[in-house]
Formats: C-alpha cells, structure tokens, sequence
C-alpha cells in the first residue's frame, strides 16, 4: 500500500533511517523526560533542544480505527478497503498508520498488534500494524 509519500527531512531522516533497519523509533526529551513522537527538532513539553532516539518494542494497542472503502481521494483510491488506525504503543505514544495483513472483520479497539516494516520503494520503508500473533 502506498500512495501519498512522506517528505523526509532532516528532523524526520532518522526515523524513517530506523524503519529501513526494521527498528521503530521515537524520542524522548533528555531534560525532561517526555515522550516525543512523531519526530520533532523541539521537545512539546518543555522546548528544549535535547531530544535523544529510542527504540520502541512495536507492540501496542488498537486505539481507534475507521476503514475507508470507497470515496478515498484519488491518492488512494486504488487501495480500498484499507484501515487507518490509531496505535497506542507500549512506550506510551500513539501513532497514526494503517493496519495490514488482516481481515478487517476481526479488528476491534484494544486488540494487540505489532509493528511491520512495508519497503514502499528503494529507500523508503514504512512502518504498518498486524494483529499480534500469539
């Protein structure tokens, strides 16, 4: 599934760098200790400049979803039905992405899934979601 792509920068490189190596990554302010994501030069919290890389596990949650499966604009008409969800991971942030490799029936709120990493081209790679296994 691709369409639309994300525009990398400097601030945003070395997230989508981690994607390519199969490691989901996040900040988090070295001064005081927030949670950072999506990619950011200064901290929301407290604007600072210190904000270091992480790894995250690529475990969370379904946070909310909604499944488009008509009427998508023309970037992404091609691929419907797809699922747009929101992913509440184990580190404490959320992230918008898409939920793949499974039957949209069987996707509810709070169900466990796990990051995959889709190569949407040479050099860009972006992280998805699937249901969990086990």
């Amino acid at each position: 599934m691709s369409a639309v792509l994300p525009v990398l920068s400097e601030t945003s490189r070395p997230f989508y760098d981690g994607c390519r190596q199969g490691r989901l990554l996040y900040q988090r302010c070295e001064d005081c200790d927030a949670i950072v994501f999506f990619p950011r030069k200064y901290c929301p919290g407290c604007l600072g400049e210190n904000l270091a890389w992480q790894r995250s596990s690529g475990k969370g949650t379904i946070h909310s979803f909604t499944v488009t499966r008509m009427f998508a604009p023309t970037e992404f008409s091609r691929m419907t039905p797809y699922v747009l969800a929101v992913v509440k991971l184990e580190e404490g942030f959320k992230m918008m992405t898409n939920i793949i490799r499974t039957p949209i029936e069987e996707l509810r709120c709070g169900l466990p899934v796990q990051v995959v990493f889709d190569p949407v081209g040479d050099e860009l790679v972006l992280p998805r979601f699937e249901l969990a296994k086990g």
